[in-house]
This record gives structure tokens, C-alpha cells and sequence, in this order.
């Protein structure tokens, strides 16, 4: 089972955000992977094993990578993603999350207000590639080949894991911008 909607939600400076665009995103983040661990336990449960993985987010393991309330629901799933694959493991069932980083996908379509989601999607690859150690951005299939293998007998022995999907993005600045900075503000040797 892969819990694999969402969107970007509520945006904007924390004392700006409305209560009720919180609530739809924490409803469509959050609330969504709880409904759906929730009702695939009931039938892996009775059938003795299974695969739930959820869509989290490198957002929810650093801080800069979404809006407020979207990086809280990410943190939450991956939390809750841990804290039910300890009570669902003992049945048998492994629960998974992927936290993907720099995806092209339509999400970015509001960044890009006059172009159709195709072309805002090839537009944001170039600004996504200068992200990543590997230099390109990375794609749906990325992804969908993280959760075939989380769902299948390769990752057996894989519970509780949030499974960082992002060229490197989350390590920090690239080498060659730590390089540059360390260069420009070293001591000159005399």
C-alpha cells in the first residue's frame, strides 16, 4: 500500500497562515497516511504480512525545504512511520516512508503561473539539478523505483526506515560551494 498524495498547502510567515488552510493541509498530508495505515493494517493484519510505505519528505528531516506546515506533516509522517512499524512489525507488516528531495513533478506548477503544469515541470528541472551533487533533478521514476523496492522481498529486513530519495540534497551545500566559501574567507598565508 503507498500512501502517495499531497500537495504544497498553507504558505507564508507563520502569523500569516489561516487556521483552516492548516487544517486542510495537515488533513491532506497528515491525516490521509493515518487513514490509510489505519485501514490496510485491518486486512495485512488478518492476512499476516504486507508493505505500507508513505510519502514523507526531506522537508520533514531539514528545515528550508517547504513551507511551514508542510515540513511539520512530513516530520509527523516519519515519525509516525517509526513509531507503527513497531506495532505493526510484530504482524508481520513493514512500514516504510520515502522522503523524496528535488522531484519534478507538477507541485511546482504555482511557481510557474503562466505555463501549463508539463512545461512548468521541464522548467524546474534545471533549478532542481543545481541542487544536487549529481546534477539533475530528480524524477517521478526515482521514486516509484524506491517504493517498488520498499514493497518487494528485497527489503525484507526494512522497517521503520525513512529512505532519503534526493541526489544528496539533504547533505548539504555541494563540495564545490563549500570549497569556494573556505577559499574566499581563509586567512591569506604570509
Amino acid at each position: 500500500m503507498f500512501n502517495n498524495a499531497g500537495f504544497g498547502g498553507a504558505v507564508g510567515p507563520i502569523a500569516d497562515i489561516p487556521v483552516d488552510e492548516y487544517d486542510i493541509t495537515m488533513n491532506v498530508l497528515l491525516r490521509g497516511v493515518f487513514l490509510g495505515m489505519k485501514h490496510a493494517s485491518r486486512q495485512m493484519k488478518s492476512q499476516g504480512s504486507g508493505s505500507i510505505i508513505s510519502t514523507a519528505s526531506v522537508a520533514g528531516l531539514r528545515v528550508g525545504y517547504g513551507p511551514h506546515v508542510y515540513s511539520a506533516a512530513k516530520a509527523a509522517i516519519i515519525h509516525l512511520t517509526r513509531s507503527v512499524a513497531t506495532e505493526l512489525g510484530e504482524s508481520g507488516i513493514r512500514v516504510n516512508c520515502i522522503c523524496p528531495g528535488g522531484i519534478a513533478t507538477p507541485i511546482f506548477k504555482d511557481g510557474f503561473p503562466e505555463v501549463d503544469e508539463a512545461t512548468a515541470v521541464e522548467a524546474v528541472k534545471p533549478l532542481l539539478a543545481g541542487l544536487s551533487p549529481l546534477k539533475r533533478s530528480g524524477l517521478p521514476e526515482d521514486i516509484a523505483n524506491a517504493a517498488a523496492w520498499l514493497a518487494s522481498d528485497e527489503s525484507s529486513f526494512v522497517n521503520g526506515h525513512a529512505l532519503t530519495v534526493d541526489g544528496g540534497l539533504v547533505g548539504g551545500l555541494l563540495w564545490s560551494q563549500q570549497w569556494e566559501l573556505l577559499r574566499q574567507h581563509r586567512p591569506l598565508a604570509q
